[in-house]
């Protein structure tokens, strides 16, 4: 018994205790972080709050409780003043940050669909209703005018077609054209192709021909707290070529610009490579490149500071169909790209959208479908879904 009154005993029950409750104290903290996964600021925050805890435990048998007490309210008030600071910044970033939709939801813009956003008409001059499915053209196209391409199906084709039924489908750019040059598809609407699709296709012996149907600005964007509101193209090809790095070098803030770019063969990058002619394009980092049309609005609004950054896209899909109002495209010379500057030819980057198809086609109904996307009812839709149209509808 005169052990457990000992003061060796005492010593040894407040250092288990310390022991116990440290070990504690830290399990909270590790099962709160690692297996329910909340790996957020707020967490973090919270876990290391946790792990301050063990320091109170002094207090259980210190004597001099006040000192202690107050050297722990200043370690407390310094780690307040370091939470509070990144708070602010998380706040600030959070102020600037844009919520994008990674991507076009297709679903939203489906044919014969109450409601879907498309443009709706019913051709007078057009019916393929009551052909065979194997005779309907088989139409593709990128993801920016896919709202267009659908309104074409709504107007002219049956409606019991469906998206991914075998004559409707959407393989976006890259897949669009492969599919074409083995012929699987029949016409694709959409920008351009790459010098390598079109090799593609002419080492699978396809021939594309293109037809313009419209037309379309290929826009540069960043943030809308960037201060820059317009660049010359000599600038553009600067920045993307990895002659021009800060903003202060065009007007900006003393800021390093972040150039994102799109993976090979999308629409896009194929505009870019067009748009710097023969001026080498830097090759981007892994950050740096987007696989995504929607998701390179995203990563640019994400990235870092989130104001450093810039990227591209066309026009329509920017304020047509992500609709995000902290993305601001920039003008190009004073320009901006507006739907009738775009008409009147003053916007400097501007590019057709093509139905392409193969030569020699022996489906007739391709041809019949491509004229009519000319006549005033096709004209009409492309002018309606926001892109410019080359006929007057």
């Amino acid at each position: 018994m005169e052990f457990f009154k000992s003061k060796s005993f005492n010593i040894f029950i407040k250092i288990l205790l310390t022991v116990i409750l440290s070990l504690g104290c830290c399990f909270a903290s590790f099962l709160l972080y690692f297996v329910l996964a909340l790996h957020t600021y707020w967490t973090v925050t919270i876990c290391l709050s946790i792990l301050l805890l063990p320091l109170l435990i002094p207090l259980i048998w210190l004597k001099k409780r006040k000192k202690y007490l107050i050297c722990y309210a200043c370690y407390v008030l310094c780690f307040a003043i370091l939470f509070g600071v990144q708070s602010g910044i998380r706040i600030y970033n959070d102020a600037i940050t844009i919520n994008t939709t990674p991507s076009i939801n297709v679903y939203e813009y489906l044919p014969f669909k109450d409601d879907s956003k498309i443009v709706k008409i019913k051709s007078q001059t057009l019916d393929f209703s009551e052909l065979e499915k194997a005779d309907l053209p088989i139409i593709d196209g990128a993801a920016a005018v896919f709202p267009v391409y659908s309104a074409f199906v709504n107007a002219t084709y049956p409606d019991s077609t469906k998206i991914y039924d075998g004559t409707f489908t959407y393989n976006n750019t890259v897949g669009g054209y492969q599919e074409l040059a083995e012929k699987n598809t029949d016409i694709f609407i959409g920008a351009s192709p790459s010098n390598e699709q079109i090799a593609t296709a002419n080492q699978l012996g396809t021939t594309f021909e293109y037809t313009q149907i419209g037309s379309e600005a290929f826009v540069f964007f960043v943030h809308k707290d960037n201060p820059i509101e317009s660049l010359t193209v000599e600038q553009i090809k600067g920045i993307y070529s990895g002659k021009i790095t800060n903003w202060s070098e065009v007007g900006g803030r003393n800021e390093e610009i972040v150039p994102f770019q799109r993976n090979e063969g999308s629409g896009s990058q194929s505009m870019l490579i067009r748009f710097m002619q023969d001026t080498p394009i830097m090759k981007p980092t892994t950050e740096t490149l987007s696989d995504g049309m929607g998701a390179i609005i995203e990563q640019v609004a994400q990235y870092k500071n989130k104001t450093t950054s810039i990227g591209f896209s066309f026009r329509y899909y920017v304020e047509g169909i992500i609709k995000n109002p902290d993305i601001k495209m920039l003008a190009i010379g004073g320009i901006s790209p507006t739907k009738e500057n775009i008409k009147n030819g003053s916007y400097p980057i501007v590019t057709p959208v093509y139905a392409v198809t193969y030569k020699d086609n022996p489906n007739e109904n391709v041809y019949k479908l491509i004229d009519w996307m000319l006549s005033s009812e096709g004209q009409f839709i492309i002018e309606e879904s926001g892109y410019v149209g080359i006929n007057k509808p």
